[in-house]
């Protein structure tokens, strides 16, 4: 009777903790929709392990259309089109995977990647990616692309303990990201598979080819109408003004 009683009394306050945590949960994926992450575990880990961390948050309209479309054109394509998951682009990773399974291949989206990097840790197992499809579908619910956009620019790693595009264009181009030209820009999304092994000075003959593939795709992605909508800045107009 005593051991039935305590294990009632366990499993109420494993309920508790459990809504308690999600209710916790929830409510910073709705802040984190005006303010930016305090810090997320792969900024910790890096600064713990003696790879520093450096960054600097910026609004959406300090950072260059440039920048915004480079990663785009270099990482997800289909970033205004789909729902937080490129299923094809999944599936082919899946594939060329289990080919290979010395060399992995990740189909991730950026809005997959702005959830590993904000809420999860760095890694591979099956608890990590559940949790990333669930924070891809909320984000993408109740943030929306600009938002996911913004802070993707601001928290991903640019370089070995770079985070974010401003402290890149600093450190890179000594110039703020709303002034990042179309290559520099490319460049620095050249190196984003793998910051800490390709540089963005100086670059190697691959890093320079990736980037000229990469401003190629950004020409013909430019144009598009819903493309022009994430990278532009809203203009903000007064309405009590006639």
């Amino acid at each position: 009777m005593k051991d039935a009683g305590f294990l009632q009394k366990l499993w109420r306050w494993t309920k508790r903790i459990f809504l308690i945590l999600f209710i916790a949960q929830f409510v910073y994926i709705i802040l984190l929709k005006w303010i930016d992450p305090p810090i997320t575990l792969t900024q910790l880990s890096s600064w713990i392990t003696g790879h520093g961390l450096k960054r600097d948050y910026v609004d959406r309209d300090e950072i260059s259309p440039n920048a915004k479309l480079a990663v785009i054109a270099s990482e997800d394509q289909l970033f205004v089109d789909h729902s937080g998951f490129d299923w094809k682009s999944i599936q082919k990773a899946m594939k060329y995977n289990e080919k290979k399974p010395g060399r992995i291949r990740g189909g991730s989206t950026i809005s997959q990647q702005v959830a590993k990097n904000v809420f999860l840790w760095q890694g591979r197992d099956f608890i990590r990616k559940g949790l990333e499809v669930y924070f891809t579908f909320m984000i993408e619910k109740i943030w929306g692309k600009e938002r996911i956009l913004e802070v993707y620019l601001n928290v991903i790693e640019m370089g070995e303990g770079v985070f974010g595009i401003e402290r890149a264009a600093n450190i890179y181009f000594n110039k703020t990201a709303s002034n990042l030209s179309q290559q520099e820009a490319a460049l620095i999304a050249a190196c984003l598979p793998n910051p800490k092994r390709y540089k963005v000075k100086p670059a190697s003959s691959y890093i320079m080819g990736r980037s000229r593939k990469i401003m190629q795709q950004m020409n013909f992605l430019r144009p598009d109408p819903d493309i022009q909508a994430v990278i532009f800045p809203k203009v903000k107009t007064d309405k009590t003004k006639k």
